[in-house]
C-alpha cells in the first residue's frame, strides 16, 4: 500500500509508522500541509496519516492551508481511503466527520494514564489496545465523538482519546509514534504549552523512562496491523 504521511510542522513527522511501513512492505510518502502542492488527490495513495501540531482545527484564518487539507481528508473517506489521525489529526478527523471541536478544560502533556472502554474490547481497533496503558500526550483541544463512531478509550483529563468508524478510520488523540528526541523538540518549540496544569508534566519526567517509548511503539504497531487488515468501512 501506498501510505501517505501529511506532517504539519518538520518537527512531528510520522515517527514509528515510518518503521512500521517499511517492515510491511508499503510505500511511505510524505507531504507538508503547510506546502498544499505536495498533496496528491486519493487515488495516489492507499492510506492517509494525519499528524500533530501546535496549530488547531479553528486555526483556518492563520493557517489558509487548513481549508485544503480539510477539503483533501473529506475526499480520502469519500473514496473509502484508510485514515488515521493523531492529535491534531483526530481532531481534523473528528471535523471532517461532523464532530465539534473545541478547547479542552485542561491541557494534557506527558504520559497519562488511559483506559480502553468496556465496549471497545469487541472491536477490532480496541482489541489492539490493552485495557488500561500509559500514552504521550500533548494537547489543549478536544472533540466530539463524531455520529457513529465507537468510542475506544478515555483519561481522566480528556474524555475522547480514540474513536473507529469499521476498521479503517481512526483518531487517537495520544501519540503512540514519538520518540525521545520528538519530545525533546516539542519542549523546544512549544515551550509556552508547559506552564503548570493538573495534566502538565513536568519536562525531566517526560523523558525519564525510555522503555514507554518502545511500548507505545508496540501498541501502534498493533493498531495499524488491524487497519491494514480490514476489507471494508462503513459509511
Amino acid at each position: 500500500m501506498k501510505i501517505l504521511c501529511v506532517q504539519h510542522v518538520p518537527f512531528e513527522g510520522p515517527g514509528s509508522v515510518r518503521p512500521w511501513a517499511k517492515s510491511r512492505g508499503h510505500e511511505l510518502l510524505r507531504a507538508l500541509a503547510t506546502d498544499p502542492a505536495t498533496l496528491p488527490p486519493p487515488d495516489r495513495f492507499d492510506w492517509l496519516v494525519l499528524m500533530g501540531g501546535p496549530m488547531g482545527v479553528h486555526d483556518t484564518p492563520q493557517h489558509p492551508w487548513l481549508s485544503i487539507e480539510k477539503s483533501l481528508i473529506r475526499a480520502a473517506l469519500d473514496a473509502g481511503r484508510r485514515v488515521l489521525g493523531i492529535c491534531l489529526g483526530a481532531q481534523l478527523l473528528a471535523e471532517a466527520l461532523g464532530a465539534a471541536v473545541s478547547r479542552a478544560p485542561e491541557r494534557e502533556i506527558g504520559w497519562f494514564p488511559v483506559e480502553r472502554l468496556a465496549e471497545a474490547g469487541d472491536h477490532p481497533i480496541g482489541r489492539a489496545l490493552p485495557k488500561h496503558f500509559t500514552a504521550f500526550q500533548w494537547h489543549g483541544d478536544t472533540f466530539a465523538l463524531p455520529q457513529g463512531a465507537t468510542q475506544l478509550a478515555r483519561s481522566t483529563g480528556c474524555e475522547q482519546q480514540a474513536f473507529a468508524i469499521g476498521e479503517r478510520v481512526v483518531g487517537l488523540q495520544f501519540h503512540l509514534e514519538f520518540a525521545g528526541e520528538t519530545v525533546q523538540d516539542l519542549m523546544r518549540h512549544c515551550a509556552g504549552d508547559l506552564a503548570p496544569g493538573p495534566f502538565v508534566q513536568a519536562p525531566g519526567k517526560m523523558l525519564w523512562e525510555p522503555g514507554r517509548f518502545e511500548a507505545s511503539h508496540r501498541l501502534l504497531d498493533g493498531v495499524l496491523d488491524a487497519m491494514a487488515a480490514a476489507d471494508a468501512t462503513p459509511r
